[in-house]
Order: C-alpha cells, then sequence, then structure tokens
C-alpha cells in the first residue's frame, strides 16, 4: 500500500498530498547533496555560516528554528566531514564557535547550484507567478502552524 493510500482517510487530499511532496524533495535533495559529501539538511547550517562565519551552535539554531542539541550533533557530522571547524568562542569561554575550512567554503557554488536546480525541478511546470504564490502560500502555511503550536485545536480558538 502506498503513502498516499494509506492517508486516504483524510477527506482533504492535502496532507497526503503535502507528505507525499514533502518526502519526495527530501529524497531528491539527499540525492544532490550527498554528490557534494553532504547529508540533507546540512546545507542549512552551511549557509547560515556562509552569511556568517563563526557562530554558535545555538545561534545557528536559532536563526533555522531548530534545536541546539540538534544543530550540535550536525556540526559534528560537519567537521567529521571537513567542512567545518570548531573553535573556543572569542567572548564566551562556555561557547564554541562554528567556522567554516576552505573545503566548507568551496562547497558553497556547488550546493547553491544544486537548491536552485532542485527548486526548478520541483517547480517545473510553473510561471514565475505560480512561483511565488506558491511560496507566499507556503509561507503562510508555516506561520499558521508556528502560531498553532499555542493553540488548542481542539477548542476551535487561540
Amino acid at each position: 500500500m502506498s503513502m498516499q493510500e494509506w492517508l486516504r482517510p483524510w477527506e482533504d487530499d492535502f496532507v497526503p498530498s503535502f507528505w507525499s511532496a514533502k518526502n519526495a524533495m527530501l529524497q531528491a535533495a539527499g540525492t544532490a547533496f550527498e554528490r557534494h559529501g553532504v547529508r540533507e539538511g546540512q546545507q542549512f547550517v552551511l549557509m547560515c555560516l556562509w552569511q556568517e562565519d563563526g557562530l554558535s551552535p545555538g545561534e545557528i539554531a536559532r536563526r533555522l528554528g531548530l534545536s541546539t542539541p540538534t544543530v550540535t550533533r550536525t556540526t559534528g557530522r560537519l567537521e567529521a566531514s571537513g567542512l567545518i571547524e570548531r573553535h573556543p568562542h572569542p567572548s564566551d569561554a562556555r561557547l564554541v564557535s562554528v567556522r567554516l575550512t576552505e573545503k566548507g567554503r568551496s562547497l558553497r557554488e556547488a550546493l547553491n547550484g544544486e537548491m536552485n536546480a532542485l527548486a526548478d525541478r520541483a517547480l517545473r511546470g510553473f510561471d514565475e507567478e505560480e512561483r511565488h504564490a506558491f511560496t507566499r502560500m507556503l509561507d503562510a502555511m508555516t506561520a499558521n502552524l508556528r502560531e498553532a503550536r499555542t493553540e488548542d485545536p481542539r477548542s476551535g480558538e487561540g
């Protein structure tokens, strides 16, 4: 039984369709990034560091909306791959500073190209207006779901 067949009890096709698209995107991204020795998800940590090198794991986590332990595990893997190094933080001895290696900096163009190709592949057949509208809808959905963390969905109010 396929994932979409298993999820069919929902009256609306949104949940199975979104779940299927999310999984297809994760698989395609994993394949694209593995060509460069990067596991899917690690590119976002690298993106933070390309914008501002030397961040602490906590700051990376805050910027990405992740937990610090998740970022700590990810930076450990990136360090083992030779893409980043951890150094004592310059102003707080309790923290570490995550810095790109030359190898990590050199992946910027290749991974940006992979992300652009992945977006083009995912949105094939969408015109520019539809791409922008879809992105706005996803942003609105994200905001709705983040806002809903404090709401009880059973009560119908926040």
